[in-house]
């Protein structure tokens, strides 16, 4: 099988385990376990903070001791038995400790996926926007499978199950895992003089550029939680008025949206543009989206809006880590995937989990919630983001290729 098939069921799987709970899960909790909105948001939160300390662990294990994909393989597996186990869980405390277990084991896969991808890829720029994309046809399978099941466990109940969400997601990881083990091999970098590889990858922040883009990529992360983990909410409340049983299929529009920006769009921008304009490009998408959702009418606008997301993920984030991988030495990749993850997926959106939580249990009285005044914030802080990110990051400042590291 080749290279690229395999990279592309990789992605495929990655991204269909998160997107089988992470868009819908908020709903679950609140309506079907009865979580208030600021448990929730400390359960969203814990992915983010998993991915805090995973830079620690996956990257520096897969710089500088075992082949990448062994480690993947490794830990979808015991993610996956332990999500089929958390789908029959309703206990607050109990789902909080066993998630965060979770979230440790899934959390490096995220980094470790990106750089698999990079490194056996011949022409990063072009191809990997070709290859990630398949990660959105996976989150929309998800979102589509489970839409499905739901609709038929309502004429057969003996199908239906609470927990459906987790379960499904258990199920996509232990299949990643087995494939995972005849992925392309991609032994650690043998000619690395530091063994620390993790500190390696900070040094990068010594560039002045640098440092402004990771700066501005941890704000906007923070803003990015406010679509995972309260539109699914937004929508089936009495303001939008989507059933439950199907949102998962309207909120793959986000997705369908990113295959297209992410196979169309950005292979013909990013050599045109360069990293700077397309990526305002990506961060101006962001206010434009909350301020439909904060407006709340018509309702189809308010669904098409979801279309943005393309724009907003890929935009900004896809290219984000291809510029990681642009300016990084050959013996650090892998942690310098884990550093952008770190600081996207690791602290800004731990901090933005926990503030869309407060935000929203800040604007609700009792079960409702003034969905104006939650999505306002959120387009008030990315104006503000993209405004900075004109101003402070120079495109020809971005720096060529790192060379390996020999101190």
């Amino acid at each position: 099988m080749g290279v690229k098939i395999r990279l592309g069921a990789m992605m495929f799987l990655q991204y269909a385990i998160w997107g089988a709970w992470a868009p819908v899960l908020s709903a679950y909790l609140l309506n079907d376990l009865g979580f208030t909105g600021t448990q929730v948001g400390i359960i969203y939160s814990l992915l983010p903070l998993a991915t805090i300390i995973s830079p620690f662990i996956g990257g520096q294990i897969a710089d500088r001791y075992f082949a990448s994909q062994k480690v993947v393989a490794l830990l979808q597996l015991l993610g996956g038995a332990l999500l089929v186990y958390i789908s029959t869980i309703s206990d607050y405390s109990t789902m909080l400790w066993l998630m965060f277990i979770y979230c440790l084991l899934y959390a490096p896969t995220l980094a470790l996926t990106n750089s698999i991808a990079l490194i056996n890829l011949k022409n990063s720029e072009k191809e990997f926007g070709q290859i990630r994309v398949w990660g959105t046809i996976g989150w929309i399978v998800a979102g589509l499978a489970l839409s499905g099941w739901r609709v038929v466990a309502k004429g057969e109940a003996s199908i239906g199950f609470a927990g459906d969400t987790l379960l499904l997601a258990g199920i996509f990881s232990l299949i990643m895992g087995l494939i995972s083990f005849a992925l392309p091999n991609t032994p650690p970098e043998k000619t690395a003089a530091n063994p620390l590889a993790f500190l390696e990858a900070v040094k990068m922040l010594k560039n002045r550029n640098t440092l402004v883009f990771f700066i501005i990529a941890f704000i906007v992360s923070t803003e990015l939680m406010f679509y995972y983990v309260l539109t699914a909410p937004f929508l089936t409340s009495p303001k939008i008025g989507i059933d439950s049983s199907t949102v998962a299929g309207v909120m793959v529009i986000g997705q369908i949206a990113e295959i297209v920006v992410m196979a169309f769009l950005l292979p013909y921008f990013l050599p045109r543009y360069g990293i700077r304009k397309t990526m305002i490009l990506g961060i101006l998408a962001w206010p434009l989206r909350y301020l439909i959702f904060a407006i709340g009418t018509p309702t189809w606008l308010v669904i098409a809006s979801l279309a943005l997301h393309g724009f907003c993920y890929v935009f900004f984030f896809t290219v984000a880590f291809i510029y990681v991988d642009r300016i990084a030495a050959k013996d650090i990749r892998h942690s310098a995937q884990s550093l952008i993850n770190l600081v996207v997926l690791g602290i800004g959106s731990y901090i933005g989990s926990n503030f869309a939580g407060f935000i929203q249990s800040t604007f609700s009285v009792g079960e409702t919630t003034n969905w104006t005044n939650v999505f306002l914030v959120p387009f008030v802080l990315t104006v503000l983001c993209a405004v900075v990110f004109l101003i402070f990051f120079r495109e020809e400042e971005v720096p060529s290729p790192a060379p390996v590291s020999s101190t």
